[in-house]
């Protein structure tokens, strides 16, 4: 590793643990019982492991609970290389789709599933495809509840899935009344997801727009976010593996955000990993936010 990398700032570094059949855009055009024995979880998440072994970098990993009930062992490999182990929930399905009580089952149903899996229950957690906003606010007393201590799931944009744009962009405790107000005395932390503000947001977060835009634009944008905070970079196994199956029944639109720069998405995913320090997002939460936060990290 480069020695000046030792003074600059540490960022986040989130993996979404799912089949690449759980892509938003597709994977209402799928048959389940085909693709369930095809999720290609192994093989797609086995180039970014060496890669984080290379590196010698740990991340969150935020698993489905599909694929903790069918890849138990690899979870706990995961685990066991010292990487934090999240909560993706378990099917997938939005936060608007599932309503408060079927979400609530679905997160009961995560937490046990990593807890027998780690030995600890996870405290982060990540809502499919960024589905947490003010018409699911309620999302964050469930997930006191069971114990989470923080979130990673706002966008600061807006896009035809998700978003909410006026939400603050540096690590904060919101308000169960309005998620884009921050309150000191929250008992969740929610770390959103990074973007560059330059007259408006700019997303360089990861997942499409990492593969997206331009590598030096990247490293560009990252640099200037931490000149005050640092960066959460999220990635999915499926948009990193060149065999991630193309489906050619849907729009071109959904094509290109899903498919676009799949190819080159893990030599991007390498660049930054040379070029910046990463962590898991616990840690990160400590070092910049609350330093006793550090005994909430469930790391082996």
């Amino acid at each position: 590793m480069n020695p000046q990398l030792l003074t600059k700032m540490i960022n986040a570094l989130c993996i979404d643990l799912e089949p690449w059949y759980s892509a938003e855009l597709v994977r209402r055009h799928l048959s389940k019982t085909k693709d369930a024995k095809e999720d290609q979880i192994i093989e797609s998440v086995t180039p970014i492991l060496n890669l984080l072994d290379r590196y010698n970098t740990r991340a969150t990993f935020a698993v489905l609970g599909i694929v903790a009930e069918q890849h138990p062992e690899l979870v706990r490999a995961i685990y066991g290389k010292g990487h934090e182990i999240a909560s993706h929930a378990y099917s997938h399905a939005t936060l608007h789709e599932l309503g408060k009580e079927k979400f609530e089952e679905e997160i009961g149903r995560s937490v046990k599933l990593l807890e027998s899996i780690t030995g600890e229950k996870p405290i982060g957690f990540r809502a499919p495809s960024f589905s947490i906003d003010n018409s699911t606010k309620w999302a964050f007393e469930i997930l006191r509840k069971h114990g989470f201590k923080y979130d990673a799931s706002i966008f600061p944009i807006k896009t035809r899935l998700y978003g909410m744009p006026k939400v603050p962009l540096h690590i904060y405790r919101p308000s169960m009344d309005d998620i884009t107000q921050e309150n000191p005395g929250g008992e969740i932390i929610e770390f959103p997801m990074t973007v560059l503000r330059l007259g408006w947001n700019i997303p360089v977060a990861g997942g499409f727009y990492l593969r997206a835009l331009p590598l030096w634009f990247l490293k560009w944008a990252i640099k200037k976010v931490n000149q005050t905070r640092p960066a959460i970079i999220y990635m999915h196994p499926w948009e990193t593996y060149p065999k991630t199956p193309r489906l050619r029944k849907v729009s071109l639109f959904s094509k290109l955000v899903t498919y676009y720069g799949v190819g080159s998405a893990l030599g991007k995913l390498e660049s930054l990993l040379q070029e910046f320090r990463f962590q898991p997002v616990c840690q990160v939460i400590a070092l910049n936010f609350n330093p006793d936060f550090q005994n909430g990290c469930k790391l082996q």
